[in-house]
């Protein structure tokens, strides 16, 4: 309770910020509602603080286990990239203190071996497995990484926004050590690692993206993950007490859109 208060009386201070009188002026909610659904923190630009406060209930400790879910993608599918900057990271921002998400890099491409390394050749060319290598890298090394990620995959370019997205959101982290794991064997490594588990899966996967969720995939979970993740995580939480932006009623986005392995 005092998490919320104290939070509630930072979102007034948010709100009557000159700087920020835009992005309020739209809001049709009371501060105490801003973090009630998804759909009143986008209208009211408050995402990242509602990130914050969840974070913050979420070192807390949650009354259950929290919802694991695996995104197997790659660095340059479209649906990927919708499905993760548009339905996947807005939910992990509302529900991170129940939800685990995990994300590898890596989807339909194919690993080789050349002596002691590996050589990746992906689905969408050079470019993506450089896309993938990065981000695989700042997953390894920032706990700032999924922020990192939406930041690149929001972007025109994945590739060039990059090293500003490393900037933004994960300052301690200098590009020339995210280069660094890139262009050797750590990355190398970690890819491999990635392509294992990819490889791995049961049943094996067909398309990305690719959606496990408590470590089952169906055709029938990942068309709901795809339709109404919000929700569905919801209603996958067992604790005795759902988060309260799990009460308000929510849109949801329909989209189809894979790239199927080839």
């Amino acid at each position: 309770m005092k998490v919320l208060v104290l939070f509630i009386v930072t979102l007034w201070s948010f709100y009557s910020d000159s700087a920020h009188c835009t992005a309020a002026s739209s809001c049709s909610h009371s501060p105490a509602q801003w973090c009630s659904s998804l759909e009143s923190a986008i209208e009211c630009g408050v995402l990242k603080q509602c990130l914050e406060t969840n974070v913050t209930r979420s070192s807390r400790g949650a009354a259950a286990p929290a919802v694991q879910l695996e995104l197997y993608y790659e660095s340059l599918c479209g649906g990927c990239r919708h499905f993760l900057t548009q339905m996947l990271y807005p939910t992990w921002i509302m529900l991170a203190d129940i939800l685990n998400v995990t994300l590898v890099p890596y989807g339909n491409a194919k690993e080789t071996s050349e002596g002691q390394k590996y050589v990746y050749t992906c689905q969408h060319g050079p470019e993506e497995c450089l896309g993938n290598m990065i981000e695989t890298c700042v997953l390894h090394m920032s706990d700032s990484a999924f922020q990192v990620i939406n930041c690149m995959e929001s972007a025109a370019d994945v590739i060039k926004a990059a090293e500003p997205c490393v900037a933004l959101y994960s300052p301690a982290l200098s590009w020339d050590s995210v280069m660094s794991c890139v262009k050797g064997d750590l990355g190398n490594q970690l890819m491999h690692q990635n392509a294992l588990k990819t490889q791995s899966l049961k049943p094996p996967h067909t398309y990305v993206p690719w959606i496990t969720i408590n470590g089952e995939h169906t055709d029938e979970l990942e068309n709901k993950a795809m339709s109404y993740l919000y929700p569905l995580v919801c209603s996958m939480y067992k604790g005795p007490t759902a988060p309260e932006a799990c009460g308000a009623s929510k849109k949801t986005r329909r989209f189809r859109s894979y790239c199927p392995k080839e």
